[in-house]
């Protein structure tokens, strides 16, 4: 949600921010609406202090025994009370109308963010690890895992396409990773772990910036609820509608959930294994903060969501996103894409973003700085540390033997119970 004051005191910067985002301007659009919006208001106030005044000369004129006058008075007062009701109606529409423009309108980018229109457009910050050399042609991980335990045609007859079972070692693999990733961010890195429902009503995803605009890529239930699409939801909205002690900021926090997206407009792309499932593991990390301390916040999560893939020896890269492939809801975003040598190229595998206090305003999210009277709104991040079945792809592609077993990296052996390598089913 953006400051109405800010863009009533700023409107050219906050069209050139749209601008950087592909958008056309809005500003006039939504000052016009908060014009009219205002003066409402305004003759709203007018008429009750008019009101006011005539239900006291009430008392007066009957007092003095003016019948006409008390009568008069009593008849302006009725009139206005109904002219209220009228107003009132047109304020909470008025009001409700601007709500929406807003909603519908995604964060600015920040000032360092690279411009360009497109994931052509992103810059390459850094390069972690070198690819292996292979000495035979190396598998795509849905090739290597018909044999390890990743079914598809069963999860295809169970629940369609963009689904998978994983059977015996595989899905241990999963967990382990799982485990590993939770472990590091709760012990070495200070994050709370949290276990948050998976089905949420329709604010929290109005507070993240799912809804209203991305209803397509959810899944809703028959009870108008939803599922939801990563733990960023849950964790971000447990302090919606809070004002929160500085002291105890900033908050950080993990989880591992299911997460579920419809994936529309993804027709034709990955239609193949594990890279663009409906349903999906995540270990997501959350941070509520300061604004002056949230840049530093996020290069401190996404270097937690770089050390995962350097414990498992993964190489990767990250990249700054440019103005026209961010998030909804982001100010800034690195994208962290890890190597596939069965493809050939590095793919996503983490977006750690700051968001700034776009998504605190729409939660409702403030703290009061110390010795202040005045709150002001925190600052929330989100980030993938990691996409579990990512992760998963990328172990067996960069971890593959010509024979076909995938041998395991040795941090992940303790939650294997010791077993160093995935063997094929013959």
């Amino acid at each position: 949600m953006h400051d109405l004051k800010w863009i009533r005191e700023n409107p050219a910067a906050f069209d050139a921010g749209l601008a950087r985002r592909g958008l056309a301007p809005m500003a006039e659009t939504i000052l016009r609406q908060d014009e009219s919006f205002r003066a409402t208001v305004t003759e709203l106030q007018s008429l009750q202090a008019r009101r006011n005044e005539a239900s006291k000369a009430i008392g007066g004129a009957k007092k003095s025994g003016d019948d006409a006058q008390a009568q008069a008075l009593m008849d302006e007062v009725a009139t206005i009370k109904e002219k209220m009701a009228q107003l009132e109606e047109v304020q909470r529409q008025g009001e409700q109308d601007i709500a929406a423009i807003l909603m519908a309108i995604p964060n600015l980018p920040g000032d360092d963010v690279p411009a360009g229109a497109s994931e052509d457009d992103n810059q390459e910050i850094r390069r972690w690890g070198e690819p292996r050399a292979f000495d035979f042609e190396p598998k795509e991980h849905d090739i290597l895992g018909a044999r390890l335990g990743m079914d598809f045609e069963t999860a295809a007859k169970l629940s369609g396409a963009r689904f998978c079972v994983l059977r015996g070692q595989m899905a241990r693999l999963e967990r382990a990773l799982a485990q590993f990733m939770l472990n590091m961010h709760t012990e070495q890195h200070g994050y709370t772990e949290m276990n948050t429902p998976v089905i949420v009503r329709d604010e929290p995803l109005y507070g993240t910036g799912q809804l209203p605009k991305f209803k397509e890529d959810l899944f809703g239930t028959t009870e108008g609820r939803w599922l939801i699409p990563t733990a960023e939801v849950t964790l971000t909205n447990t302090v919606s509608d809070q004002i929160l002690d500085a002291a105890t900021l900033p908050i950080r926090m993990t989880a591992f959930t299911l997460c579920f997206r419809s994936e529309a407009g993804s027709a034709g792309k990955d239609t193949r294994g594990m890279i663009r499932q409906h349903q999906f593991e995540k270990v997501e990390l959350v941070s509520v903060t300061t604004p002056e301390q949230s840049e530093d916040e996020h290069q401190r999560m996404t270097a937690c969501a770089e050390e995962v893939l350097q414990k498992l020896g993964l190489p990767y890269r990250v990249l700054a996103l440019c103005t026209g492939d961010m998030g909804f809801s982001a100010q800034k975003t690195y994208d962290l894409e890890v190597w596939l040598p069965g493809q050939g190229k590095y793919r996503e595998i983490s977006s750690c973003s700051n968001t700034g206090d776009f998504q605190a305003r729409r939660m409702k999210a403030r703290y009061r700085p110390e010795g202040e009277k005045q709150t002001r709104f925190v600052h929330t991040l989100n980030g993938s540390a990691l996409a579990v079945g990512r992760t998963l792809v990328a172990v067996l592609e960069n971890y593959q033997q010509a024979d076909g077993s995938v041998v395991i990296p040795d941090v992940l052996r303790p939650y294997m119970g010791g077993l160093e390598v995935l063997t094929p089913n013959v």
